[in-house]
């Protein structure tokens, strides 16, 4: 689709991801990006905003996309495949147990061994593929809701990093839609008719994380311009500490 077709959400991930990776120096000419792509709205609006920055940008990069499927529904991920082909991005599809293995060696929630298990996966991927840079598909309201989670339960101000190297600095994960709202991200999944597919975890809605987001929503109703505000105000100073992390490295 071309620059003048894209509707107003699809271009703000577009422009948006653009200015995140030019400000941060998030990419570098010749980078492999692994692109964890777990099925949902945000890692599928990742995986298409990077193949339309891939060929905007004046160097080169290779990108591929990496699926971990955790056990819970072993054939969800059976429309990546036609999808990623269409778009020309290349993938490694993987089922594990990762889900069922995290609930029979926990008490409670397995969520945080799951994405333990899972990422730790990804890291082989990464060393496997040689790969540069590993991309998440955090969005603007996670960050949000990871600001007061962290500021609440461990009293740190702290945000999610743009740009976080890994391993001595031979791999960068990178969250390039951290500064994208999670409404126009959905609108942009939606107007490109992205097969996206619903979490099955049992333990979705559950978590720590859900919890904060229906706590938030009591403060996004002090006003109208309340949610903006704060993802706006978060946003900008996450920007700004990433930014200063570069003038220190």
């Amino acid at each position: 689709m071309s620059r003048n077709k894209r509707s107003y959400a699809q271009q703000l991930c577009v422009k948006t991801v653009g200015m995140t990776m030019h400000r941060t120096k998030m990419i570098w000419p010749g980078c492999k990006i692994g692109i964890a792509l777990s099925g949902g709205v945000d890692s599928f609006v990742l995986s298409k905003t990077l193949k339309i920055r891939q060929g905007i940008l004046p160097f080169r990069i290779d990108i591929i996309a990496l699926h971990i499927n955790p056990g819970f529904a072993p054939k969800d991920h059976a429309g990546l495949l036609p999808w990623l082909s269409r778009e020309g991005i290349a993938c490694h599809i993987e089922t594990g147990d990762f889900g069922p293995k995290a609930e029979r060696e926990g008490d409670g929630a397995p969520c945080f061994r799951c994405a333990w298990l899972r990422r730790k996966r990804l890291f082989e991927l990464c060393g496997q593929y040689h790969l540069t840079h590993l991309a998440f598909g955090h969005n603007a309201d996670d960050l949000t809701e990871t600001f007061f989670m962290n500021i609440c339960r461990n009293g740190r101000v702290q945000g999610m990093s743009m740009c976080e190297p890994f391993f001595g600095g031979k791999l960068m994960v990178v969250r390039p839609l951290l500064l994208v709202g999670k409404k126009y991200i959905l609108q942009a999944a939606r107007q490109w008719d992205l097969p996206f597919f619903e979490n099955s975890c049992p333990w979705s809605g559950h978590t720590a994380r859900s919890d904060m987001s229906e706590t938030l929503k009591s403060l996004y109703a002090v006003s109208r311009q309340s949610r903006r505000c704060i993802e706006n105000a978060i946003c900008r100073w996450q920007l700004g500490e990433n930014e200063q992390d570069n003038k220190l490295d």
